[in-house]
């Protein structure tokens, strides 16, 4: 694992602001991926314990995370890498309701990254690629 103290300004330029100003940096953890034989990194996010706009602190109380979400995002420096990204939940104290905030991170059916997810439809698309 590496020191995130160390890792925390350095993935400031791989990380979008966005993610940045709305998650905490948990962990980054180098792993080796057994049917690649590839190094993979997993950075692992949590959201700040900010309560959605429009909502009131007073009547609405954090009640942790949903269940982590794993999503691919653009390599970096040729290694894999996936962000694990922990989500918070808010409850509303007396009916109970819960709320979260609305965020959208992967694109449709798929689990890559909305700006991945582009950078590959983009070269997918590309009429070089088929009339060479």
């Amino acid at each position: 694992m590496t020191s995130l103290k160390k890792v925390d300004k350095s993935l400031s330029i791989f990380l979008t602001d966005f993610l940045l100003n709305h998650f905490d940096l948990l962990h980054v953890t180098e792993l080796g991926e057994v049917s690649s034989k590839n190094m993979i990194y997993h950075i692992e996010l949590a959201e700040k314990n900010n309560l959605p706009k429009g909502y009131n602190r007073l009547n609405y109380e954090s009640k942790g995370f949903y269940p982590e979400k794993t999503i691919q995002d653009f390599p970096i420096r040729g290694k894999t890498v996936y962000l694990v990204i922990k989500r918070r939940r808010w409850r509303e104290k007396q009916s109970r309701i819960e709320i979260k905030s609305d965020y959208s991170f992967t694109t449709e059916g798929s689990k890559l990254t909305i700006e991945l997810s582009d950078v590959l439809k983009d070269t997918g698309r590309d009429p070089r690629r088929y009339y060479k």
